[in-house]
C-alpha cells in the first residue's frame, strides 16, 4: 500500500526532538509518522462472552389493541381515507412565501390548539351559547387554520405533534384534537425522522388503546380514532399497527 502524506527528513530526523510539542510542521509530521509506526496492523478487541449473555438487544414491535367486534374499518374505508388525506397534503404542503414565526412554550401551544376551556377541564364541547355572539379562540382554542398550519416548519410540526401525542396520553379525545392531529399528520414531509415515527406509532397505539375501551360502536369517537390509526399504518406505512379486515 503506497504511503499516505510522504516526508523525507533527510540527515536531519535525528535532531528532532519527539518528546516536546512540534515546533514546527516538520516536527508534527515526523511524529505523526512515529505514532503510526508503533501502532499494530491488526487489532483483535478483548471481548467477554459472559457479558454478552447478561444483557441481550431485542428488537420487538409493539402492537395496537386489537379491535373490537364490530369496531374495526373496512379495508375500502381505509383505502379512501388514504386517498383523502393524499390530496389534502397535496394542498397544504405547497411552498407558501413565509414561515410562520411562533415562539409559544409547551402550555402556551396545548391552550393555543385546544383552548383554555379543555387544559383546564371546564368542558370540551362548547355549546351553541357560548359560540354566541363572537367566537374566543382563547378558550376554544385556535382551528388548524391552512394560514397557520402550512406557515410551521417542520421542526416546529414535530414540536406541535409531540406536544398534543404527549397530552392525549394522559387525556380523553377532543374534537379539537383531532383536528390538530389530523392537520399536522398532513403537514409532516416523508421520508419521516425518526422522532417523527416514534410519535406517530405512539398516537397509533394510545389510539386503539381508547378504542378498545369504548362501549359501543355509535360512540363520536370512533371514527377519528380509527381514521389516525389508518393514516399513520397505511399512509405513513406502519403496517404492524394496520387494522385488518374482519
Amino acid at each position: 500500500m503506497p504511503r499516505l502524506l510522504p516526508v523525507d527528513f533527510g540527515a536531519d530526523a535525528g535532531d528532532l526532538d519527539l518528546n516536546g510539542p512540534p515546533r514546527n510542521p516538520r516536527e508534527y509530521l515526523r511524529q505523526v509518522q512515529l505514532e503510526a509506526s508503533l501502532c499494530p496492523e491488526v487489532v483483535v478487541a478483548q471481548i467477554d462472552p459472559k457479558k454478552l449473555k447478561k444483557k441481550q438487544t431485542v428488537n420487538a414491535s409493539v402492537s395496537c389493541h386489537a379491535a373490537p367486534v364490530g369496531f374495526s374499518p373496512s379495508l375500502i374505508w381505509q383505502q379512501q381515507q388514504v386517498g383523502n388525506f393524499s390530496d389534502v397534503r397535496q394542498v397544504q404542503l405547497k411552498p407558501f412565501f413565509f414561515l410562520l414565526q411562533i415562539h409559544i412554550c409547551v402550555s402556551g401551544w396545548k391552550r393555543f390548539c385546544l383552548g383554555e376551556m379543555v387544559c383546564l377541564g371546564t368542558s370540551s364541547c362548547p355549546t351553541d351559547a357560548e359560540l354566541e355572539p363572537a367566537i374566543d379562540y382563547n378558550k376554544l382554542g385556535f382551528p388548524p387554520f391552512l394560514s397557520i398550519v402550512s406557515r410551521l416548519n417542520q421542526s416546529t410540526v414535530l414540536m406541535v405533534l409531540e406536544i398534543l401525542i404527549s397530552w392525549f396520553e394522559e387525556h380523553n379525545f377532543v374534537p379539537q384534537l383531532g383536528c390538530w392531529l389530523y392537520s399536522l399528520l398532513a403537514c409532516l414531509e416523508k421520508p419521516l425522522l425518526p422522532e417523527a415515527h416514534s410519535s406517530i406509532r405512539q398516537l397509533a397505539r394510545r389510539c386503539a388503546q381508547l378504542r378498545s375501551t369504548l362501549e359501543n360502536e355509535e360512540d363520536e369517537k370512533l371514527p377519528a380514532l380509527n381514521l389516525l390509526i389508518c393514516l399513520v399504518a397505511r399512509y405513513f406505512e406502519q403496517n404492524d399497527l394496520a387494522d385488518q379486515p374482519e
